[in-house]
């Protein structure tokens, strides 16, 4: 079962909607259709959600931490990264900073972790 979405602050909205317009967004449709393309599919929640439960085949890399383990992780700044968290918010900005730092193709999945239970893809523990 998903986790209901969170109540964002009016600042957070914001600063989401901002990045919204710097980077690329898919939904999980989107996502679906894509997912047979070349990609690497990054978690960027927290540390103890990802240990509750992750997409099948995601790397952690904590939107605390991204920016700096990023480029040891994945350091072809080419590479299509497709970026989940709860809903897509957090995503979003990890999206836009990935893209201030040169990688060229980092996507947010809006709908996030909550979108990829409810199209019932498949699931870590």
């Amino acid at each position: 079962m998903s986790t209901p979405p969170k109540h964002h602050s009016p600042a957070f909205l914001a600063l989401v909607n901002e990045a919204r317009k710097r980077i690329r967004e898919i939904n999980i449709e989107q996502y679906q259709e894509m997912k047979t393309q070349p990609h690497l599919l990054v978690d960027v929640r927290e540390d103890t959600e990802w240990s509750v439960a992750h997409a099948a085949g995601a790397i952690h890399l904590g939107k605390g931490v991204i920016e700096r383990d990023v480029e040891a992780r994945v350091p072809d700044k080419s590479t299509t990264l497709v970026l989940y968290c709860g809903g897509g918010f957090r995503s979003a900005l990890a999206a836009d900073a990935l893209r201030q730092m040169g990688y060229t193709n980092a996507i947010s999945l809006n709908g996030g972790w909550r979108a990829w239970q409810n199209a019932g893809l498949p699931v870590e523990k």
